[in-house]
């Protein structure tokens, strides 16, 4: 009888945590395809916002390099590069400018 009692006990023990098991799993699932039904909206309408936008710059952005191009438009190109490899210079010379100011007002020695 005491045998018949312990495991009586041990299967309503392990069907009760099944059922809070399967309850807490459902409402996993259903926080999670609510939550891609609404990362799907977000990804249509981030789509439309990227076709707008390649719309409204058109093809003049678009680089295609030319092996028949003239020196004139490779020098062009050249002059371009270089404006930008001098931009992004700044840039970082300007982080780095701020990341050291930062590390020096808390009072490291750099």
């Amino acid at each position: 009888m005491l045998w018949f009692s312990v495991w009586t006990v041990l299967v309503l023990a392990t069907l009760v945590g099944a059922f809070f098991l399967g309850r807490r799993l459902w409402r996993s699932a259903k926080a999670l395809m609510a939550q891609a039904g609404a990362t799907s909206q977000v990804l249509g309408e981030l789509s439309a916002k990227i076709a707008e936008l390649e719309a409204a710059a058109g093809s003049a952005r678009i680089f295609q390099p030319d092996l028949v191009a003239t020196e004139e438009q490779r020098e062009t190109w050249r002059s371009r590069r270089a404006e930008n490899i001098a931009t992004r210079r700044g840039r970082v010379h300007e982080r780095r400018s701020r990341t050291l100011a930062g590390w020096r007002s808390i009072g490291m020695p750099f």
